[in-house]
């Protein structure tokens, strides 16, 4: 990009911008200079000179030109008419505060001076008196927490601090004894000067305390603008031009500290040299000229502040300052902006635009007829275009420009203006937003995470240029082309950088990486919505904070979010609030909004007494509507329906789960068994056993539910969804209700090559794997979950049934040879003994049994102490051990001939994953996300970690035998060793539920291979070994089954309601 040309005329530096070269910078181009960079032009000659003066000298410069014009307006919004100064006096003052500080404070060179102040008349006065002394100014903000606050001055060894008069009890109460009045009052200027007292132990138990306090985030390791852990972290040297000194006789301009959101509060000390090139540039690309007038939006603590406030002052332009409490108050600032002073200049954050409201924004700030010329949004994320489309008057002629920068690299990094033709109504609205092309002097890198530069695609943005250098906390050199660490990801797509987000705000949640700012641009899209935010609650909650604009219905806000994100990134909860908490720079406070929601549910608790039978009923039927994403307007919920068929999935059952215990304000024992298994009526009656154990509300529950379900049977429901197909060859017709799974582990076939299946209607299919025709089919008696298990002698198939039951079925034509009840659901699949012949099967009714099929009996059963059985037992041959793992979290070893436990662990999360094992170990996956390993005595060995929770059942092999594969739901399938050691990762396209399958073919040339579905239907071929794609095919539903490899034909169930029977063959390109 050019640069803008600089002329010297009678000894004075004329700024003339050359229009093409910002054309050029302003749509986003730049020049590359080698991989992944971009760096502005930097100007020969007069730009040098320009850029070595000081922030004082360009506006002594302006003040000679334009000594009676109107520097400087506060208007306090009441009575009273607003003030003004000309320049004339703004500077007249600052030399009187000048010789003040030159007379009382012993510079040495190099001096910082305090400023503890509100916004007003005086303010430009104070900072120009200071900036002549020379020394550098540090804002110091009286509405901080005191502790903050003297954390501040003790680390940037802050010996001054001019007080405003009127605030000098406010800051003596709050950092007691710690200065001291060097001197009398400034004349009639409304400072006094206090110097630091030089007995501070007090004072440094403070900062150790503040130390305390924010030592904590440091262990996160993730960084913001401004909060880098240290400085080795965060710069690279690229530049052999020697150092900066922060020692430099009179070379800093101003000291700021970060607020210390997320890490200890760093000091950043700015010399002149890093920031007037920042003022230069942005004169040129706003036009500025002596006619404008600007907001000081930002406070002082907040770099921007220093551009909006010298942008105007050295330009003989006039600055508007109001007081605080106004820049609240939305009403009451438009007036004082817009009409009372037309301002033409506003820098803001997004969100303080936002505070505005969008009748505002449309009636006034963007209207036809408005006096603002320019609007620059910067220090978060740029709004989505079609929300500045409806806030912008079709005739409206502001210019809007994207500015992007860290307070590191003090203040602006790059610019872009956005080109009016994209606010045009036939325009796309999903035209992103670029970063812009770096400011003068100013170079911007994008490196990925091993520090190469990026060309194309994803990395971070690094920052910095041969003097655009701050000094951080304790840092005295700073190597010349220091480029900082940003923390900000983006994308490079054509030599432009589009802003993705945070490292901070990128989360992982149900086991997809995403960053939750696209859940707030989601947000944004939807028309009721006037402005929002997102949290990461205790880092397990997505909690969407909505101002709503008109009469916006949070169901169906959450319905139309549904629509337009994946499942991991809709919220969890959406709450209202009336206007966004902003932090003292105009951003969105997070701290604050996660007091929002404290107080949120703390209210949930009070309102959640029940008062009875027939509330219970209503709340629950909203709740299910609520997270399964259903009208609230519709009919009652049928007494039959199921929670997993009717929508719902694991991690939903979990949030159900969740949900209720929050409405009924305490736990309620074996919940979730009966949200999994059971219908809503089955769920109402076990919750209502709990809060109201009264035998007479019992009675009254037929007649409640009778009133609420009227004209909608469970008959009606059920009808709806059960819908059987007849289709022959590969694709095999099931219930339209799909497989849960197809084998959970047990993976036998009966010789003859017909596996049977069964599905969550009624029916057992036995299927020829080779034609795909059934050969039988039975209906039992309820909907099927469990897998077919094969008895010892190959003539029986056992399966579990929702009826209770446990069939015996013949397996050369489907006949029931026996059945066994037990006393609620079996989903369990079951398991034999080769040795005994003896079957063993779980149930929810808490107990696992040990079958006789033979002499059709009960050998024993076993209470699993509370926790239904929903997993496959596992059985070890060597020690002879039975393990069984329960919904209540326990995992539990027995001894399978007498049903005696040999020993018990708790893992106090459900186990929905069926324990496997070897002759050394037993390993069991969790919804808490780990896979547990244990000996056969019951000793923890390891517990291997992944990012979700683990539904999977873990596959253990004889062909690998030191290995151990399994899924989870953050979308990774698994290969680690007997010692709990990664060996492998592959990373699916969506979650992984199912259990892998390893196998080998001498039609495979003897690879061993490992087959895993992920959820989104992918089947998925790898190198058992390595972990490397062989093949992939994609089923065209979901899949929450296992599949079974037999030879070379895989066999997995879908969510379409057809069983695959898929061949495997090896190419030359090695698909499957």
């Amino acid at each position: 990009m050019s640069a803008p040309h600089y002329r010297s005329v009678a000894g004075t530096t004329i700024f003339r911008p050359i229009r093409r070269a910002d054309r050029e910078l302003l749509g986003g181009g730049g020049e590359k200079e080698g991989a992944g960079r971009c760096r502005a032009v930097l100007p020969q000659g007069d730009w040098r000179y320009a850029a070595n003066m000081t922030l004082q000298e360009l506006v002594n410069q302006a003040a000679s030109l334009y000594a009676d014009r109107k520097a400087v307006w506060f208007d306090e919004c009441n009575d009273k008419p607003p003030t003004f100064y000309t320049y004339a006096t703004v500077v007249k003052l600052a030399m009187e505060l000048t010789a003040f500080l030159q007379k009382h404070c012993d510079q040495q060179g190099k001096c910082e001076i305090g400023l503890y102040c509100y916004p007003g008349i005086n303010l430009p006065s104070w900072i120009l008196g200071i900036l002549q002394v020379p020394a550098a100014y540090s804002p110091v903000d009286p509405d901080a927490p005191p502790m903050l606050s003297t954390y501040f001055m003790k680390k940037s060894n802050l010996q001054y601090i001019l007080v405003e008069n009127d605030k000098i009890n406010k800051f003596q109460m709050s950092h007691v004894g710690w200065f001291y009045h060097s001197s009398s009052t400034v004349g009639h200027i409304g400072l006094t000067l206090f110097q630091l007292s030089s007995s501070n132990t007090e004072l440094n138990e403070q900062v150790d305390n503040v130390k305390s306090k924010y030592e904590p985030f440091k262990a996160v390791g993730d960084s913001q603008p401004g909060y880098t852990a240290c400085p080795g972290q965060t710069e690279v040297k690229t530049s052999e031009g020697g150092n900066m000194d922060v020692g430099q006789k009179y070379s800093l301009a101003y000291v700021l500290h970060t607020s210390g959101t997320t890490g200890i509060p760093k000091i950043v000390r700015v010399p002149h040299k890093c920031i007037v090139p920042n003022i230069q540039h942005l004169k040129s690309v706003f036009e500025i000229t002596r006619d404008d007038m600007l907001f000081l939006a930002s406070p002082l603590t907040f770099d921007p502040s220093v551009v909006e406030l010298f942008i105007a002052l050295a330009s003989g332009a006039s600055i508007l300052i109001v007081p605080n409490t106004i820049k609240m108050m939305p009403v009451e600032l438009s007036a004082a902006l817009f009409h009372r002073h037309r301002v033409t200049v506003l820098q803001a954050t997004p969100t303080l635009l936002r505070r505005f409201g969008a009748h505002i924004i449309k009636s006034t700030v963007l209207s036809a007829n408005t006096s603002l010329r320019v609007l620059a949004l910067g220090g978060e994320a740029f709004p989505m275009l079609n929300l500045l489309k409806s806030w912008k008057h079709k005739e409206n002629k502001t210019s809007i420009f994207n500015l992007y920068g860290i307070t590191e690299v003090s203040s602006w990094a790059t610019c872009y203006k956005i080109p009016e033709e994209v606010f045009s109504a036939d325009f796309r609205t999903d035209f992103p937003i670029p970063l812009g092309s770096p400011l003068l002097g100013t170079k911007v890198e994008v490196r990925d995470t091993n520090g190469s530069a990026v060309l194309e695609g994803e990395g971070q943005v690094f920052i910095g240029g041969e003097e655009r250098i701050c000094f951080l906390d304790d840092e005295v050199t700073v190597p010349l082309g220091t480029m900082r660490e940003t923390g900000d990801f983006v994308r490079v797509q054509n030599a432009k950088l589009f802003f993705l987000g945070r490292k901070d705000n990128q989360i992982k949640r149900h086991g997809k990486r995403f960053n939750i700012e696209s859940l707030q641009q989601a947000a944004e899209d939807i028309c009721k919505v006037e402005a929002c935010a997102v949290t990461w609650y205790q880092q397990e909650k997505l909690i969407l904070f909505v101002v709503p604009k008109d009469d916006l219905e949070k169901r169906e806000t959450l319905k139309e979010l549904q629509k337009h994100l994946p499942a991991y990134a809709v919220p969890d909860e959406l709450v209202l609030i009336k206007a966004l908490p902003l932090t003292s720079h105009g951003k969105v406070d997070i701290s604050e909004l996660n007091k929002i929601y404290q107080n949120h549910l703390s209210s949930r608790r009070r309102d959640s007494k029940l008062s009875g039978a027939e509330e219970l009923w209503e709340r629950l039927q909203n709740l299910w509507k609520s997270l399964l994403g259903l009208p609230g307007d519709s009919t009652g919920i049928s007494k039959d329906a199921i929670f997993l068929y009717s929508g719902g999935d694991s991690l939903k059952a979990l949030r159900f789960y969740d949900e209720i215990e929050m409405l009924v304000g305490k736990a309620v024992p074996g919940l979730l068994e009966v949200i999994l298994s059971g219908s809503i009526e089955e769920v109402y009656r076990h919750i209502l056993k709990i809060l109201f154990p009264v035998e007479d509300q019992l009675m009254n529950y037929d007649s409640i539910v009778k009133r609420k379900l009227s004209g909608n049977s469970g008959e009606e429901f059920h009808g709806k969804y059960i819908k059987l197909k007849s289709e022959r060859g590969l694709e095999v017709a099931s219930g339209l209700i799909s497989f849960i799974a197809l084998s959970r582990g047990n993976h036998f076939f009966s010789m003859n090559f017909t596996p049977s299946f069964m599905q969550p209607s009624n029916t057992v299919q036995a299927i020829d794997l080779n034609l795909g025709e059934i050969k039988w089919e039975k209906n039992l008696g309820d909907r099927i979950e469990s897998s077919a298990c094969v008895s010892k002698c190959g003539n029986f198939i056992i399966v579990g049934c929702y009826d209770g039951l446990v069939y015996v079925l013949q397996s050369s034509d489907g006949e029931i040879h026996w059945t066994f009840v037990t006393a609620d659901t079996v989903k369990s699949s079951a398991v034999v003994d080769p040795s005994s012949g003896l079957v063993y099967v779980g149930s929810h009714d808490q107990h696992v049994y040990a079958l006789d099929i033979y002499k059709k009996a009960c050998t024993w059963k076993l209470h699993c102490e509370g926790g239904a059985v929903f997993s496959s037992p596992c059985l070890s041959s060597f020690p002879h051990h039975l393990y069984v793992a329960t919904l209540g979290g326990l995992l539990l070893a027995v001894n399978p001939v007498t049903g005696n436990k040999i020993w018990k662990s708790c893992l106090g999360k459900p186990l929905f994953s069926s324990p496997h094992c070897n002759e050394k170990y037993v390993c069991v996956g969790c919804v808490d996300g780990n896979l547990y390993c244990y000996t056969h005595s019951g000793e923890k060995v390891w517990q291997f970690s992944t990012n979700g929770p683990v539904f999977s059942s873990p596959c253990i092999s004889s062909l690998t035998k030191q290995e151990i594969f399994f899924g989870s739901h953050d979308c990774f399938i698994y290969c680690c060793n007997m010692e709990g050691n990664l060996l492998w990762k592959f990373e699916a396209t969506s979650s992984v539920c199912g259990t892998p399958f390893v196998f080998q073919s001498d039609d495979l040339k003897n690879k061993i291979l490992l087959a895993a579905v992920s959820t989104d239907g992918k089947v998925w071929i790898l190198n058992a070994k390595t972990g490397t794609a062989e093949g992939v095919d994609k089923l065209p539903g979901e899949v929450f089954s296992s599949p079974v490899v037999w030879g070379t034909k895989l066999v997995v169930g879908c969510r379409n309601d057809y069983v695959y029977c898929l061949d495997l063959y090896i190419t030359g390109k090695k698909n499957s």
